[in-house]
């Protein structure tokens, strides 16, 4: 078995170093602590803040049970890290909290339920993947999957156990299916390109080696996966804006929200392995029309010198310095890696959304392919889109300032916030569960951070 995302913390509830308390610990009725007690033994499982159930236990003491309320509060609302456990690249942090103020008013009006229930993080992201949790979690009770054996791709007119196989499997996760009969007729043939769609592959209904794996990963990894997505929700802030742009770095999918509702979305392609597309928070603020683009020093280093002059000249890019800090910079124009627009917004890893002349990778359905910088399908969409509001920059503006060659910025009448964003697993709009692979190892990497970090909380506790 792979290891595990997320394993089960090693105390009952999922703690985060104490905060210095100005207040005395609150007293609980026995009524209260019984009703307390309940919620913390049912929620660390139901959030996902540990793999399996705990079972019921003798009644804690009043400050035990407090502080472990408390620590509950902490890990579901603002997630299980500390500082020092964030990666450079995981540019999103949660706010500090202190959970204490709010559970002691409770506990005087005799309102530690709904206190309870307002805890987790208040989007319909995460609430609908919590009911993916609950969904896969009784996959999982029930038997999960059995793997397929491999063999020979199948299509459209197969026969046979395999087909058979693939019935049953497909059967667990999607209720349109019937699990019975071994031809793959057309309605398989379907539901085979539903189950590509929900892990980002080629919906062509050929079940080949990618397709096989993706069925073939246990139903405990998914339970696991999802988790791990769901301790990222928490990082972020109390409110996303209703008007953004977000970026999922792992499917390489841009979608504009209006009033918290998608009104755009395009292809992106986002950092390769290696070159990880960062997460963060940032507001696009100004769009460079036709922009050169001011290769950075390692990728001209590694990537652009060795090639020699010809390349270069031939390709636009002039050298900027002498020896070793010279530099490398590509004039604007159909050449240019940045294409005709780049959506400019600050951040301390000096990227951003661009276009590209290179519109091939579009096409892949793997396309995690930058140096980390976001590639988006459709920039002049994109930036009509943002300057709307803005009567000296319609679309055949827009256009003729493209025509021109010339490099410009164009600032926006508002800036539009932007949100970078790590999801392996999340749900559409009709609750269905849709995967990704973990590209960065950041899932794995979360769950042996928050291992380390439960670890080094047991032994201060002790």
């Amino acid at each position: 078995m792979p290891e595990p995302l997320l394993p089960p913390p090693v105390q009952q509830t999922a703690p985060m170093p104490p905060v210095a308390r100005a207040q005395p610990l609150p007293a609980l009725s026995p009524a209260q602590a019984a009703d307390l007690q309940q919620r913390l033994t049912e929620g660390g499982y139901t959030q996902g803040l540990r793999y399996l159930p705990v079972p019921e236990h003798a009644p804690l003491d009043n400050d035990t049970l407090v502080r472990a309320a408390l620590d509950y509060a902490r890990a579901v609302h603002s997630g299980r890290l500390a500082a020092e456990d964030f990666k450079k690249d995981w540019g999103l942090r949660p706010a500090a909290y202190d959970p204490l103020p709010a559970f002691a008013d409770a506990v005087r009006r005799d309102q530690i339920a709904s206190w309870f229930v307002n805890l987790p993080p208040p989007y319909a992201g995460y609430d609908s993947l919590q009911a993916g949790l609950m969904r896969y979690r009784a996959i999982a009770e029930a038997g999960g999957w059995k793997p397929l054996t491999p063999g020979a791709d199948m299509e459209l007119g197969a026969k046979g156990k395999a087909v058979a196989e693939l019935r049953e499997r497909l059967s667990v996760e999607d209720p349109d299916v019937i699990a019975t009969g071994d031809s793959f007729d057309a309605e398989l043939k379907e539901a085979v390109v539903r189950a590509q769609r929900r892990y980002g592959l080629n919906p062509a209904g050929l079940v080949g080696p990618q397709t096989r794996a993706a069925l073939n990963v246990p139903v405990e990894r998914r339970v696991r996966q999802i988790m791990a997505n769901l301790e990222r929700w928490r990082w972020l802030p109390a409110e996303l804006d209703t008007n953004r742009i977000q970026v999922n770095i792992a499917a390489a999918v841009l979608t504009v929200f209006e009033g918290d509702r998608p009104v755009m979305s395009m292809k992106g392609v986002t950092g390769r392995p290696g070159d990880e597309t960062p997460m963060l928070q940032s507001a696009v603020h100004s769009i460079v029309i036709n922009p050169p683009w001011n290769v950075p020093a390692g990728i001209a280093k590694r990537e652009l010198f060795p090639k020699g002059a010809a390349y270069l000249k031939a390709n636009g890019f002039r050298v900027i310095g002498e020896g070793d800090g010279a530099r490398l910079q590509q004039a604007a124009g159909p050449q240019s890696a940045l294409g005709r627009f780049k959506f400019d917004f600050d951040n301390p890893y000096a990227v951003y959304l661009h276009d590209t002349p290179s519109q091939s990778t579009f096409s892949r359905y793997d396309r995690l392919a930058s140096h980390g910088c976001v590639r988006v399908e459709r920039p002049a969409d994109l930036a009509q889109l943002l300057l709307r509001d803005d009567p000296a920059w319609g679309a055949d503006a827009i256009q003729a300032a493209v025509d021109t060659g010339k490099t410009q910025r164009v600032k926006l009448p508002e800036p539009a916030t932007v949100y970078l964003l790590y999801w392996t697993a999340y749900a559409s709009a009709d609750g269905t569960m849709n995967f990704r692979a973990d590209p960065y190892d950041w899932d794995s990497q979360l769950a042996e951070k928050i291992e380390r970090r439960s670890a080094i909380e047991e032994v201060a506790a002790r």
